[in-house]
This record gives C-alpha cells, structure tokens and sequence, in this order.
C-alpha cells in the first residue's frame, strides 16, 4: 500500500499555476466518468444540489456584472455546466433503468 501512495504522489516541483492548468482536463474527466461509471443514488443527490447551486451563482454573477468583459469566462462556464448537467442526465437515466425506484419499503 505504500509503495502505491508513492507511486501517486506528484513531484514536489508542482507549483500552484501548473495545478490550475491540470484543473480542467481533471474536471472534464470527472464529468465524462460520471457518465461510465455508475454512481450511488446519494452522490447523484449531491452533485444534483451542486448543479443547482451553480447556476444559480452564474446567474446571479451575470445580472450583477457591470460590464460584459467582467465575466469573460462566461462561454467556458457555460460549456463545462452544460457537459455537467449532461452527465446527470446520464447518469440517472442508467441508475433508473437499472435499479428502478429502490426507496424505502
């Protein structure tokens, strides 16, 4: 086990502004395996309640925004809620037509 977490430990080197270029193809991965990998009902509720609570704060940002280049990062927001919301949608039509209703007995 420990020779794995050696394995995954990232150089020391790694500086702030080299994670932040590996921040977008990790969270276009993320997305795409949401949508491969099945996900517990309970996790699916948490990232429905995340979804909800960024678009609302993208929302709120782009009426609060004086001017339009404030918000330049608008397109690439949108395109990475869209493919989030995608995957939900994926990811629980599989859980429905997998499991059907489950709830409590």
């Amino acid at each position: 086990m420990a020779n794995l977490v050696a394995m995954l430990r990232l150089p020391s080197n790694l500086k702030s502004t080299q994670w932040q270029i590996l921040a977008g193809p990790i969270l276009i991965l993320l997305i795409l395996s949401m949508m491969v990998l099945p996900l517990p009902a309970f996790i699916l509720d948490l990232l429905f309640t995340f979804n909800i609570a960024l678009s609302i704060m993208v929302l709120l940002v782009a009426m609060f925004t004086q001017r339009t280049l404030d918000f330049a990062a608008f397109p690439t927001i949108l395109l990475f809620t869209t493919l989030l919301r995608l995957a939900l949608n994926v990811a629980s039509t599989r859980i429905i037509l997998m499991e059907g209703h489950t709830g409590a007995a």
